[in-house]
């Protein structure tokens, strides 16, 4: 594809367009992820994606598998734009003028994307993990009735009521601005931000190794079209593979993150004072393989969502919304 100057507000749109419809299509994958990752070996409910997939359904019916997927649609879009703008930001700041980057240009770049984007993402996924695991513990309930949960401050029925609910078959519907609320006014600013830490570590490598690998992916490209422009199939393929592989070689860091933020918890269940006492539990009662659970539905997230998020950006929907340029609709 011709380098072409591209203005930040299309690359906000184009990060955000892509983002929307990504989640869209793979949130209840991403809902199986959380749960697989919070189930313990001693108190598993779900043997497998779809089998969390198909249990949820039955439980909490076809929307059931969308809990917390208006959080996610609502901050994507900052999310997404605020990643892909910052990545094309630093490369230009690191080309210096020159045609081709270093791979440890390409790296840093992704680096400054990642420290750019927790932001955004660490109160997005604190507030979609409490409403996408909320269905868990009450099929957790079944087996262990008494449930503890952690206490945010002296009255933190929002948080609680999400979780402790009359008959175990259903669960009170408690939006993502309730929780928001509650968080911030027990715990401060802080409290949407739990996690950071494990956020950065996820956030940062994956950047690291998606945008340099997708860089070089895309570039072989160019081999398959007369006018050495990529092609917008290759695009996605090319934001798939990199997407799957980033995704799969962070995928303990994810599961760390998505331990430390979740709230609520069923008796007996581990609590976490950081991330290294969170990788020494797991590690001492669950074992290393622990440490990939819900790596495959991981991927099977991340593959298509970068996907694309690459056609988006290079098909140009920022520029046709903003009237600079068409569609450029390579052919195929």
């Amino acid at each position: 594809m011709a380098q072409q100057p591209i203005s930040l507000p299309a690359k906000l749109i184009n990060g955000g367009v892509a983002g929307l419809v990504g989640v869209t299509c793979v949130f209840p994958i991403d809902l199986a992820k959380t749960r697989l990752q919070n189930q313990r070996g001693s108190q598993r409910v779900y043997k497998n994606m779809m089998d969390c997939l198909i249990k949820t359904v039955r439980s909490e019916g076809y929307f059931g598998m969308y809990r917390g997927a208006a959080v996610n649609l609502t901050l994507v879009t900052p999310e997404k734009a605020i990643k892909l703008a910052a990545n094309d930001f630093f490369r230009q700041r690191l080309s210096r003028g020159e045609l081709k980057l270093s791979v440890f240009q390409e790296m840093l770049a992704g680096c400054g994307a990642g420290m750019c984007q927790v932001i955004v993402t660490t109160p997005m996924e604190m507030l979609k993990i409490q409403l996408q695991d909320a269905g868990r513990l009450v099929a957790q309930q079944r087996k262990l009735p008494v449930l503890h949960t952690v206490k945010l401050g002296t009255a933190s029925s929002v948080l609680n009521c999400s979780y402790n609910v009359g008959p175990v078959s259903s669960i009170r519907k408690v939006s993502a601005i309730q929780i928001a609320q509650e968080l911030f006014r027990t715990k401060g600013i802080q409290g949407l931000y739990k996690g950071l830490g494990a956020t950065l570590m996820r956030d940062i490598p994956f950047s690291v190794i998606y945008f340099p690998l997708f860089a070089h992916i895309n570039k072989l490209g160019k081999t398959l079209s007369e006018d050495d422009d990529v092609p917008f199939y290759w695009s996605f393929i090319s934001g798939c593979v990199a997407g799957c592989t980033a995704a799969v070689a962070v995928s303990p860091c994810d599961v760390v993150k998505t331990r430390l933020q979740s709230l609520n918890k069923i008796a007996n269940e581990d609590t976490y004072n950081g991330v290294a006492d969170c990788i020494r539990k797991i590690m001492r009662k669950e074992g290393p393989a622990a440490f990939l659970k819900g790596a495959g539905c991981r991927a099977l997230v991340i593959a298509p969502l970068f996907g694309i998020a690459q056609v988006v950006y290079f098909i140009g929907v920022g520029e046709f919304l903003l009237g600079q340029t068409p569609f450029n609709l390579y052919s195929v």
